[in-house]
């Protein structure tokens, strides 16, 4: 009888086989579950607490998987997928975990009857390609220059949001903002930089109704001498530096011996005669603003405010880049070499207004912006925030429409034909992959199946209906209504989505799922490696110096 041999050291945990393919099921299972609410007209919201006591009140998929801290770490790979549908298409992130933690729920059954993983992941692949091929074939293409099938479009998606209920204000909103930054590539491409140069603005007060998008940009800065310089500017002449308008300190202590009394005042006088200069060749292009991204000191003030120029300093990068683009200025780095060219002409209006408390410059009027500032405004930050969310959703599928201007049915829809369609070929399908492949089909069900249940009917007798509807192949746009429940035709009701949004849904969800259900192994309670020695010496509780207390990792907001 041999001694057992020890391959593992004591402290790991190890789980393996089907034990774990199970608990990864039980574990996306929960995660689907804490969203699943939130899919429709018909959602709640959740509240969450975060680590700092500010509340957070959504009910975006990701907003909220973000906030959670998960020990499991498949449910934390759940959350990863809802965050690279935010980023890649902006809209559909609870779909995709309802749809993943449905996918691998039907593949529960085929681990218990001792199907191979792969095997279940090979149906799956082959299902997801059939479901992108029926996407295609029902996909109508849209205009994307006519404006009411474009708020049509935009509205169906914010209308499962907290917003939705404002109508078409975040859709107008929306859209104005992403017609107005998109740039044409050439060869009928066109790119919509969301991130870079639309900011969304929120000013606490006032109504909804009040928010709107400015064509051109609004800073959250007061001109450098309020008393001095005129505030309000019509057609300026703007120039946009990012270089300090004051003396240049050394780069480090400097000691200058002077013998001389007059030495001194030559040295003042130097610095200001330097800072005279910049000015002067500031001024030579006559501009009406100058907006620096850096410091700018009392005297170079003086001159711009003698010569009647209005001056903003330490602006962001960001904004600075945004109204170089609102305004057609060259951000410049040096004053001396400014050029006609850099000054920027095409803003209509520059002000400084007072909303609420806080002054703020609006660069407004532009000419052909490509860049703007979406204002909002309302009641309480926790709105604002959510508004804010919404707006982002909804630009994604503008921006979506605009890069690839395909439709497909919502409510639930095209999932019931993707259902159908697979079902049916199903039967095509040799040998064991058959019976995945049929799971597949019927996992697709989850949406329309949650939309049902979020609006409270019947959810068996709906679903029944539904399928009998799709399995004749009649019609493929009927779907639910998410606000009452009613089975009716998309086309009517104006519910679309975005090809890519659901294209890409389908992706994510199915090779999440293939993913988990591969892992069949899992091992936790990996040390860090420690240096020889260090092991054995009694741990002293650590005090943290003040030199440590910066190199702590920032929490996210």
């Amino acid at each position: 009888m041999q001694a057992p041999v020890l391959v593992l050291k004591d402290s790991l945990t190890r789980e393996s086989g089907s034990k774990v393919q199970h608990a990864n099921i039980q574990a996306s299972k929960a995660v689907a579950d804490i969203i699943r609410t939130t899919l429709g007209p018909r959602s709640m919201l959740k509240m969450l607490l975060d680590a700092g006591g500010g509340i957070v009140v959504t009910n975006d998929g990701n907003s909220i998987l973000r906030e959670l801290d998960l020990a499991h770490p498949a449910a934390k790979s759940m959350i990863e997928l809802s965050r690279t549908q935010d980023e890649e298409v902006g809209d559909g992130t609870t779909s995709v975990i309802v749809l993943a933690g449905e996918m691998l729920h039907v593949a529960e059954a085929f681990i218990d009857k001792n199907f191979h993983p792969t095997v279940i992941c090979r149906a799956y692949n082959k299902a997801l390609e059939d479901a992108i091929a029926v996407l295609d074939k029902i996909a109508a293409p849209v205009d994307v220059n006519d404006r009411v099938a474009m708020l049509g479009m935009v509205k169906s998606c914010i209308g499962t949001k907290f917003t939705g209920q404002f109508g078409d204000l975040i859709a107008d909103l929306a859209l104005d903002a992403t017609t107005t930054v998109g740039v044409d590539l050439g060869q009928g491409l066109r790119e919509v930089d969301i991130k870079k140069y639309i900011k969304v603005e929120k000013v606490p007060g006032g109504q909804l109704e009040d928010s709107k998008v400015l064509k051109g940009v609004m800073i959250n800065k007061d001109v450098v001498a309020p008393g001095k310089m005129r505030r309000k500017i019509i057609n300026p002449r703007i120039i946009l530096l990012d270089c300090p308008l004051e003396y240049k300190k050394g780069e480090n202590q400097t000691n200058a011996e002077l013998v001389r009394e007059e030495d001194w005042g030559i040295l003042l006088k130097m610095e200001e005669e330097y800072i005279e200069n910049l000015c002067m060749q500031i001024l030579k292009f006559k501009p009406d603003l100058v907006i620096t991204e850096k410091g700018l000191s009392d005297l170079a003030c003086h001159y711009l405010s003698k010569a009647g120029v209005s001056a903003i300093r330490r602006l962001r990068k960001t904004d600075n880049n945004r109204i170089a683009k609102a305004c057609g200025a060259v951000v410049v780095n040096r004053p001396d070499e400014l050029q006609e060219s850099d000054v920027g002409t095409r803003a209509g209006i520059f002000e400084v207004k007072k909303i609420g408390d806080e002054f703020f410059a609006f660069i407004d009027e532009c000419t052909d912006p490509k860049a703007c500032t979406v204002l909002l405004r309302g009641a309480s930050k926790d709105l604002l925030n959510e508004v804010e969310r919404n707006l982002q959703d909804a630009m994604s599928v503008a921006r979506n429409m605009i890069k690839n201007p395909k439709l497909v049915p919502g409510g639930g829809a095209t999932e019931l034909t993707v259902s159908a369609t697979l079902k049916q070929k199903s039967s095509s399908v040799e040998g064991i992959e058959k019976w995945p492949y049929e799971a597949a089909a019927i996992a697709f069900e989850a949406i329309p199946r949650t939309l049902a249940q979020n609006c409270g009917v019947n959810v068996i007798r709906t679903m029944t209906a539904l399928q009998g509807k799709h399995a004749n192949g009649e019609n493929a746009w009927i779907g639910i209504d998410g606000s009452t429940g009613a089975i009716t035709d998309m086309k009517e009701r104006k519910i679309w989505d975005a090809y890519n949004v659901k294209a890409q849904t389908f992706k994510t969800a199915i090779e999440a799922a293939c993913m988990l259900l591969r892992i069949d192994d899992i091992v936790s309670g990996i040390k860090k490696k420690q240096a020889p020695g260090a092991g054995q010496a009694p741990s002293k509780p650590t005090i943290e110096q003040e030199g440590d207390a910066d190199n702590e990792q920032m929490i996210p907001e």
